[in-house]
Parts: C-alpha cells; sequence; structure tokens
C-alpha cells in the first residue's frame, strides 16, 4: 500500500478494507481544497504483485463524459452549435428511427429516449458505433425531453460526431488539444494511442470485475483493441490526479470566472439542473441532470441515489461517476475538487455502498462536516 493514511485515515482505512474484501486491488485518490492539492495518493496494487502508484494510468469509465460535454459547449460558445437545434441538422442519417426531434440538449441531458443504441463494449470502429446509433429507434411513447433514462455510450458516440463534422477535426485529437493540453492532462487521453501503449504497457493499470469472490481481468477492457478505442462515453484513461485538473479547472470558472475552458456563465448553466425531478428509467431512481454533469442528487435519498457524493456534500457539488469504478467532482461550497478511481467493478450494490462510504469520509478527514 503506497497511500498515506495519516492524510485521510478514515478514507484510507475504508479503500484498504476495499482491498482485504476484494473489491478492487487499488486505488488512486487525488484532492485539493481551495486551490490547494492536499492529496494525491496510490493504495494497492495495480494487479497482483505489480504496485499501484499515483502515475498509473487508470481507466476512468463514464466519469470522462463531461470532458465530451465541456468539448460541445465550447462550439455552443462560438456560436458553432445550437443546444436546442436538432441533431439532425447535423448528421441528416440521426433521424432515422423517428430521432428527427432530438436536440443536442436531450443529449446531454439524457432525455434523447434512444437507448437501445448502448450497448456491451466491444469492438467497433467509430463509423460502425456511428451508423448503429443513426439506425436505433426512438423509444415507444417517448418525448424527448420529457422522460430521462440515461445512455451508457451511445448518444456520446453521436455528440462525438457532431463535434468532428463542426470542428473539422478528428475527436480524439479536439480533445487533447482543446480540452486535455489547456488544464495540464498531459498523460491523460480518451483511447490511448500506439505510441503510449506500446512504450508505456508497463503503467497502463488493468481493470478487473467481481466474479462470485474472485477479481478476474475484465473480458475487454485490457486488451491492445479496448486502450485504442476512441468512446466518448467511457475510454478515459490516465492518472486520476489529471481528471483532478479538470475539475479544479471548471471550478475556478464556476467560482471566478477563471477557466481556461469555459465561461463562468456557461459551467454554471451546465452544472445546474436542467431537468429536474425526473424519473431516470435506466437507474430506476429520480436524479436530476446538468448539461453532461450530475449534480448533487442527495434530495432523492442519500442512502439510495446512484453514483452520489455522499453524506455531506453541497447542493451546489457536481461532476459524474464511471460505471463500478471511478468519481470526479467539485463542490463549490468548499471548494473540494476529489478525483478517485478503483481497478476493481464489484457490481453495483457494491460499489455504490464503497463510493457512498469512501466520500463521505473524506469529507469528515478533511473537517468539511
Amino acid at each position: 500500500m503506497t497511500g498515506s493514511s495519516t492524510v485521510f485515515p478514515r478514507t484510507s482505512a475504508l479503500i484498504e478494507q476495499g482491498m482485504q474484501d476484494g473489491l478492487h486491488h487499488g486505488a488512486q485518490l487525488y484532492v485539493s481544497l481551495e486551490g490547494r492539492v492536499v492529496g494525491d495518493e496510490a493504495y494497492g496494487e495495480e494487479r497482483p504483485d505489480h504496485p499501484l502508484n499515483a502515475e498509473t494510468i487508470l481507466l476512468w469509465m463514464s466519469s470522462v463524459k463531461p470532458l465530451t460535454a465541456v468539448a460541445v459547449m465550447q462550439l455552443v460558445e462560438k456560436k458553432q452549435l445550437d443546444l436546442d437545434a436538432p441533431v439532425a441538422d447535423i448528421i441528416p442519417e440521426f433521424a432515422e428511427g423517428g430521432k428527427g426531434a432530438v436536440t443536442i440538449r436531450h443529449i446531454l441531458t439524457h432525455t434523447g429516449g434512444f437507448r437501445t443504441a448502448d450497448t456491451e463494449w466491444r469492438a467497433e470502429s467509430w463509423d460502425e458505433a456511428v451508423q448503429r446509433v443513426c439506425a436505433a429507434p426512438l423509444e415507444k411513447d417517448w418525448a424527448p425531453g420529457e422522460q430521462a433514462g440515461y445512455h451508457v455510450d451511445g448518444s456520446w458516440y453521436i455528440l462525438g460526431e457532431i463535434i468532428q463534422r463542426v470542428a473539422d477535426q478528428a475527436f480524439a485529437d479536439y480533445m487533447r488539444g482543446e480540452v486535455m493540453a489547456p488544464v495540464g492532462m498531459e498523460h491523460a487521453w480518451i483511447g490511448l494511442p500506439d505510441e503510449v501503449i506500446d512504450g508505456s504497457d508497463w503503467k497502463i493499470g488493468r481493470m478487473f470485475v467481481l466474479k462470485q469472490s474472485d477479481l478476474v481481468p475484465h473480458p475487454f477492457a485490457n486488451t491492445r483493441e479496448a486502450r485504442r478505442h476512441v468512446r466518448p462515453a467511457g475510454n478515459g484513461r490516465g492518472p486520476v490526479r489529471e481528471l483532478g485538473h479538470f475539475y479544479e479547472d471548471i471550478l475556478a470558472g464556476w467560482l471566478r470566472d477563471e477557466s481556461t475552458l469555459l465561461s463562468q456563465e456557461t459551467i454554471r448553466l451546465m452544472t445546474s439542473r436542467q431537468r429536474e425531478g425526473l424519473m431516470d428509467r435506466t437507474f430506476q431512481h429520480k436524479m436530476d441532470w446538468g448539461l453532461g454533469f450530475m449534480p448533487d442528487n442527495k434530495r432523492y435519498g442519500v442512502d439510495t441515489v446512484p453514483y452520489g457524493y455522499g453524506k455531506h456534500s453541497s447542493e451546489s457539488a457536481f461532476g459524474h461517476g464511471g460505471a463500478q469504478s471511478s468519481v470526479g467532482m467539485a463542490d463549490p461550497e468548499v471548494e473540494l475538487v476529489v478525483a478517485l478511481a478503483f481497478n476493481g467493478m464489484p457490481g453495483e450494490p457494491r460499489h455504490q455502498k464503497r463510493i457512498r462510504t469512501v466520500m463521505t469520509a473524506l469529507y469528515e478527514d478533511l473537517d468539511l462536516v
């Protein structure tokens, strides 16, 4: 274990207990408070007999979604996109299956209603993925914007394709140049380049899933093909501190209009409740949503709401979780940024409890209660 139990004693104890319980082999935790780094920790192993450190490239899963959302809003700020324009204005083939009225805003708030396009992570090219989503039908009796249901991946390929067509640049290149590099995310990617895979295999962390009582390698995430996959919804990879750098920039914009990525007005729009009080049909729980960000949802049940930020986060907190694995968030009320990634996927119930208890403990360790 390379983490510091003296910096975050309650938090570290819970992460270590999770290792003992077989939920994960290791974790990374990055914390800044009032603009000052107070923790950049690594725990456990990248895989058995291989220590995990703060430089290890971990998989963030859906915690990468807000980066894609920020890229979309950059184009909105430049007046190259209209949030309320139909997606089909940019991607005509998307109108298939009754989706002609779906807008960019609907996608960012997960109210588009074409979840049949969501699949398990699999091998397919970018063009194949976009074609698959375009061919998917609108769900029966779905009125876009009026019902809610989280899209795992399909709608985010469409956002990525919009970025490509409007910016006239490959999605991965745009993200590196316009979103990641400006905030110091030098060792993070959405889809790892071949030169990183070939030169850094020893520090690319594996992902594990809990099967019965054993952690076994994820059946796809650790393959070369998966590492290379440009997946806007879920293949962000890097040391988790770099996800923290993203949230530090967004928080600086929220508080003081000092973001390098977006204006304060846009950041506050994205992180505010753009859909409110709707039952999310994917999570089967009432949840509010911003434009690509999850606001704090404790109001709907602190012990039941999926992908929350613990018992002590403020109403203004925002961020996003990654499937059974990670979370990135900022809490403007206390000027807190947290990025946390585990390398074990133990199933939704265990993960929800793990995130909830660790985030609760972290606030207590920082005396933010």
